[in-house]
Parts: C-alpha cells; sequence; structure tokens
C-alpha cells in the first residue's frame, strides 16, 4: 500500500501552470468551470498516472491544496465528489485513500484508469456500452416478462415526465431505470453487470459537470427510449438493436460537443 511520500512526485507533476490557472479561476476559457471540479479531474489523473490501487494513501487535503495552488475548501469539495463516486474514502484520524468500491467496474482493473473527461476514455466507453446494450435489448426483445416490460415502460414514461418538466433528477434516475431496465430483461446475468458497470463509469463525467442538465438532446432521448420500447415489447430484437444503437451513438456524440465545449471553449 503506497504512503503519501511514495507518492508526492507523480502528484506534482500534475499541478502544471495550466493546471494552476485553472484552479484560480485565471484560465481565459470561454466557459467557466468551478474549481473543485478541475481539482476533482487532478486527482482522478493522478490516481491514475500513479498507478495507485484500491487502499493506497493520498495525500492530505492540505497537501493537495499546496500542490494544485488552491485552497483546501476547494479541495474538499473535490473529494466530496470523488467520495460520491466511491473513488476517494476519507478515514477520519487516517487520511484519504483510494476505494475499494464494489460498485465499480473492477477498481483496480477499469475504474482505476478511467478519465472521465478525457474523449478518448469517453469514446471507448461508449463503443463498449454500444456493445452490450444492443445485444442486451436484442435479448430483452424475446425475454422480457409483463412485469419487466412494465418496468422499462414506467421508467420510459418517467424520462417525458422529467423532460417535460425541467426536473434533471427525475430524468437522470428514469434514464438508469430503464436502461438497466433492459439489461434485466437480457436475463443474461454478465450483461447486466457490464451494462451497470459502464453506466457507473459513465456517471463519474456527469458528477464532473459534463452532463448535468437537460441538453438540446434530451427529447430525442425520450423518442429513442421510447423506440426501444416498442421493439422490445413486440418482440422485435434486430429493431430493438438498431433502436439502441441510434440512441448511444446520438447520446455520444452530445457528450462529444459538450466534453470539447467545456475543455476548449
Amino acid at each position: 500500500m503506497n504512503d503519501t511520500p511514495a507518492t508526492e512526485a507523480a502528484l506534482s507533476a500534475q499541478a502544471s501552470p495550466a493546471a494552476a490557472a485553472a484552479v484560480n479561476g485565471s484560465d481565459e476559457r470561454r466557459d467557466y468551470r468551478p474549481g473543485y471540479e478541475v481539482v476533482a479531474e487532478r486527482i482522478l489523473e493522478f490516481i491514475a498516472e500513479a498507478r495507485l490501487v484500491a487502499g493506497d494513501r493520498l495525500p492530505t487535503e492540505i497537501d493537495l491544496a499546496q500542490r494544485l495552488n488552491t485552497s483546501r475548501a476547494v479541495v474538499r469539495e473535490a473529494v466530496k465528489i470523488l467520495s460520491a463516486l466511491g473513488r476517494v474514502r476519507a478515514h477520519k484520524g487516517r487520511g484519504l485513500f483510494v476505494a475499494d468500491d464494489e460498485g465499480m467496474l473492477t477498481t483496480s482493473r477499469w475504474g482505476g484508469f478511467f478519465r472521465p473527461v478525457d474523449l478518448d476514455h469517453v469514446l471507448m466507453l461508449f463503443e463498449f456500452r454500444r456493445v452490450q446494450e444492443m445485444a442486451a435489448s436484442s435479448l430483452a426483445a424475446t425475454r422480457a416478462t409483463p412485469a419487466e416490460l412494465r418496468t422499462i415502460e414506467v421508467a420510459m414514461q418517467k424520462c417525458g415526465h422529467g423532460f417535460v418538466h425541467g426536473q434533471v433528477e427525475e430524468f437522470n434516475q428514469a434514464d438508469e431505470d430503464f436502461h438497466m431496465g433492459v439489461a434485466v430483461a437480457s436475463h443474461n446475468t454478465f450483461l447486466v453487470s457490464a451494462v451497470r458497470d459502464a453506466r457507473r463509469l459513465q456517471r463519474q463525467s456527469s458528477a464532473i459537470g459534463i452532463h448535468d442538465t437537460l441538453g438540446e438532446g434530451t427529447a430525442a432521448a425520450v423518442q429513442e427510449h421510447e423506440a426501444i420500447y416498442r421493439a422490445i415489447r413486440d418482440g422485435r430484437p434486430d429493431e430493438a438493436a438498431q433502436a439502441t444503437a441510434v440512441h448511444l451513438d446520438r447520446t455520444l456524440e452530445d457528450y462529444r460537443r459538450e466534453i470539447q465545449r467545456r475543455l476548449f471553449g
């Protein structure tokens, strides 16, 4: 298990002048980003590049603040985000540690190197999701029980309600329920696990601010969910898979544009 002194050099490399400028709010990009978002990203990059694994100790909040040229309050907010994501654990009296969270996608294998704002990583994750969820929806079209169909339908309807009323949290939860409902209806335990874990990784991008509003693509997502549901309900596996591909391809383009806008202006 790595201790703080063993990781200081790697962290220092993360605190580049550009990073410090972003943290201090002197970045001249067109879109303002809160300092805690930037710091959260830098800590994730540090964990990946230092090859830290579950149980390894991180520098203290004070050390992180000094090395990233920001305040301890900003670091504390960043740690809260990462704790919610299951990437960091704060143990009272002991310090900060890389988390061992069974909910993450085998943290030491995949979750440990996934960078939520790295466009290449997001693209690869969507490729993975496309393969898994097309298979899941195709199987669901031939295996879904009436109760499972109802679960998918209710989630679809709640997505629509969340969109119409501008309720981000309602839409996001219903979106999660919809995709997991389809995976469960595939009756394939491995697909359920793969879909759940990939979506958990994707939510890291969301939590750091990439997709925290109902954007232009939300209306399309509501319609796409309905197309997937109808194909599954009517027992059309090829159409269900194709509708899923259309949905994920369009969602990926939304992510691509938003990441580029947030990172490059």
